[in-house]
């Protein structure tokens, strides 16, 4: 009989923004099913020690902390550089990095607006394009990119990460078709409300309140659920999966209320 294939031993993956929360379940996801991971934020103090968790553990793949702004072309060379010459290859690119504040359009000045765009759209572009060269001379790869609900429908208070975000989905599906001849899959995450050390900070959510993972009736997720698609898309079992936005946000809205979003009503 058929059995799935999640496997992911041996290959070597970039992911950004793996300092913390989804970017951090991301890397250790990967690297506990065998995958070498290259992660980095703009801090190696803060990334350095979830690659030597990663190190550290048994039965494990390998992991490499750099430091590296995305929003900054030549540091991303740097991070396609470093992961090429200590994995020799790069076979899953995960564009996580990203960020956010709440303001209302007519508040959000040229800068705020810029540095989100930079921060959440052109970092994946800069690396896509950077680590996508080593894949396109190579064997191909995979590319899943983080979009999230909020650029599938109106956010308000988020126009500038709303509309980030809906670009990084259309982008996904262009390139999925240009880079199809190139053995290149391009898969996208659409994230719901995570429970993040942001919005934990935000919302006052701590991780001891969160539901466990087997109620089917959240509205709040775990990084770890988001780290499991990741998985599935880096995998030969999402082989036929090219172009699409896989949407995570639990049970479907039935208001705009955050305490309905929590599930506390």
């Amino acid at each position: 009989m058929h059995e799935p294939d999640y496997d992911v031993t041996g290959k070597t993956a970039i992911v950004t923004g793996a300092s913390q929360g989804i970017g951090e379940a991301i890397a250790k996801t990967l690297a506990a099913s065998g995958a070498n991971v290259s992660i980095c934020s703009r801090s190696m103090d803060r990334v350095g020690p979830v690659a030597d968790e990663i190190n550290d553990a048994d039965d494990a793949g390998e992991a490499l902390a750099l430091e590296c702004n995305v929003r900054e072309r030549e540091q991303v060379q740097n991070l396609v550089d470093e992961t090429v010459e200590t994995f020799g290859d790069i076979d899953v690119l995960v564009n996580n990095a990203g960020g956010e504040f709440v303001a209302p359009f007519e508040d959000i000045s040229a800068n705020g607006w810029q540095t989100i765009v930079d921060l959440n759209l052109n970092s994946t572009v800069h690396c896509t394009q950077l680590a996508g060269e080593v894949m396109r001379e190579g064997s191909g790869g995979a590319i899943i990119n983080l979009s999230s609900v909020n650029g599938q429908h109106a956010a308000p208070g988020e126009s500038h990460y709303g509309a980030s975000k809906a670009a990084i989905i259309r982008l996904t599906e262009t390139l999925a078709t240009e880079w199809a001849d190139d053995g290149i899959r391009v898969n996208c995450i659409a994230p719901g409300l995570i429970q993040t050390p942001g919005v934990a900070e935000t919302l006052g959510i701590d991780s001891e309140d969160m539901p466990p993972r087997e109620k089917t009736d959240r509205r709040i997720g775990h990084v770890e659920e988001i780290a499991d698609v990741a998985q599935f898309l880096s995998s030969p079992a999402a082989s036929f999966m090219n172009g699409e936005t896989v949407t995570v946000k639990g049970v479907p809205r039935a208001g705009n209320s955050m305490s309905k979003d929590l599930g506390l009503e």
